[in-house]
């Protein structure tokens, strides 16, 4: 096989056949995809399906912590994970341009189907688009993903006095790619968070009956998910900055660049709006890898005016916390 995508690949033919079978069916390989012509048939338990889509255009596409390629995955997982679905199966389009090396493509075809194996969900459909060099920037990736909602979970009403959980440190993910793309040379262990939150959601499914809501912080971060949550709440929220978990390195990087943690992406972290008996909940989220700084970051009150976040500082005082107005970095996900 050639060392780069040429045009040829993306015509249907030949090219295109080797491409697919060369790269993406040895890394995504299961019964459902190698078998299926136009279209995958499954069966599905009786109940309500969770349906996603989302596209991922992440610069640089090997990153501190992970690549284009588990970022699509675990990044469509979770979307299914928050509307309290269990992940089944995954689609992956792909558009890429001219000139881009096949063993790079082949890195993150092998990283998409070992972050597969890992979380239980299959890859079982797909497809392939070849452009001209210079339309795109290297290779873009869309997943979606179709699962079933566990249990009785659904959103439900939240209540003045019910508490905000964050599963994790925030802000690593976004601060992964700041330091690479700006090429910020970190001391410590800085890392994207990126992972999947499956098995997050299934150690608390018991607990689901007292599980308001949860939402990932992705795009905007910490401060516009929660705007989006007083929003639909109609309540205000009351986060305690020295109880949100931000580590040294993340804090320095976003000091050097100008940038505020709270609107930076996550992408394997989750927020969770629980009733005021909290503690049983956060201990068993300490539990899963990856989850062990999970903390109570704030209420929800009623301000008797408009729905608002506002943090209370580390010195007493009081600041509101808006939504993010403008691209604070762009592509990152």
């Amino acid at each position: 096989m050639e060392q780069i995508v040429n045009l040829r690949h993306g015509d249907g033919g030949k090219y295109t056949n080797l491409l697919i079978r060369e790269i993406f069916y040895k890394h995504f390989d299961n019964k459902l995809l190698v078998n299926s012509q136009d279209a995958s048939v499954f069966e599905v338990k009786q109940g309500k399906l969770a349906f996603t889509t989302d596209s991922f255009v992440v610069k640089p596409l090997i990153f501190p912590g992970g690549d284009i390629g588990k970022l699509a995955v675990c990044g469509t997982i979770n979307d299914l994970a928050t509307a309290g679905a269990k992940p089944l199966y995954l689609s992956c389009g792909v558009i890429i341009e001219e000139g881009f090396e096949l063993s790079l493509l082949e890195k993150i075809a092998e990283s998409m189907g070992e972050t597969c194996r890992k979380t239980g969900v299959s890859i079982i459909t797909g497809d392939t688009k070849v452009v001209e060099k210079g339309s795109i920037d290297g290779l873009y990736i869309n997943t979606s993903g179709i699962g079933v909602v566990q249990g009785e979970y659904c959103p439900k009403p939240v209540c003045e006095g019910d508490r905000i959980i964050i599963t994790g440190g925030i802000a690593e993910h976004g601060t992964a790619i700041a330091s690479e793309r700006y090429q910020i040379e970190v001391q410590g262990d800085l890392q994207s968070d990126c992972m999947s939150l499956n098995k997050l959601v299934e150690r608390i499914e018991k607990y689901m009956d007292r599980i308001k809501l949860m939402k990932d912080p992705t795009r905007g971060g910490l401060a516009t998910a929660l705007n989006e949550i007083a929003e639909l709440s109609r309540l205000g929220i009351h986060l305690l900055e020295e109880c949100i978990p931000i580590k040294k390195e993340v804090e320095s990087v976003n000091q050097l660049l100008g940038l505020e943690p709270i609107y930076l992406a996550c992408e394997g972290r989750m927020i969770l709006v629980v009733d005021e008996e909290c503690e049983t909940i956060l201990e068993e989220i300490r539990q899963c890898d990856g989850c062990e700084d999970a903390a109570i970051i704030g209420s929800f009150v009623n301000n008797g005016i408009r729905p608002m976040v506002f943090m209370e500082t580390y010195i007493g005082g009081r600041r509101i916390i808006g939504s993010l107005e403008g691209e604070m970095l762009p592509r990152i996900c």
